[in-house]
């Protein structure tokens, strides 16, 4: 898996240095990574084999001429880009990609499960708030909703 969040230089060949812990043959990503602007928020998605093949199996699962289908193939397949790593461990994200999403000198790397995120670190500042705002309304309301089962178990009131 990919855990935790990292400051990393990008240097003026946006060359990116991905942590050692990252480039795993667990994680799918030994040899290299694929990068492609994140569907879900302003940055880019990483990962490895095991990412790809988990996108594969949803695009595969939809019917082909499936719009969505269509929007996935389009998103994921299309801006792809592979990246192998350098003897030192660092990828070279291509111009456009770091232009999309903003990136400069000093980004965030930060590890999401299957996948991780390279983040403008200014753009991650204000995503991090927000994330930690909704884990705590969502952790709340969780809570609320396994208070109200045991209730209901125990017939009582919630």
């Amino acid at each position: 898996m990919f855990l935790s969040t990292y400051e990393k230089q990008l240097d003026g060949k946006r060359r990116l240095l991905i942590p050692q812990e990252f480039r795993t043959a667990e994680n799918g990503a030994e040899h290299g990574v694929f990068c492609f602007p994140s569907i879900e928020a302003d940055c880019l998605e990483a990962g490895g084999d095991k990412l790809f093949a988990e996108y594969r199996a949803v695009i595969e699962s939809l019917p082909f001429g499936d719009p969505y289908r269509s929007a996935l193939e389009a998103s994921i397949f299309g801006e792809q880009k592979p990246l192998a790593y350098d003897s030192g461990g660092r990828i070279t994200l291509p111009e456009h990609l770091c232009a999309e999403v903003d990136l400069s000198d000093t980004v965030v790397i930060y590890g999401v499960g299957e996948r991780f995120q390279i983040w403008n670190k200014d753009k991650w500042a204000a995503h991090r708030a927000e994330q930690r705002r909704m884990a705590r309304e969502g952790l709340k309301q969780f809570g609320e909703m396994r208070r109200q089962a045991a209730a209901a178990k125990t017939g009582g009131a919630a």
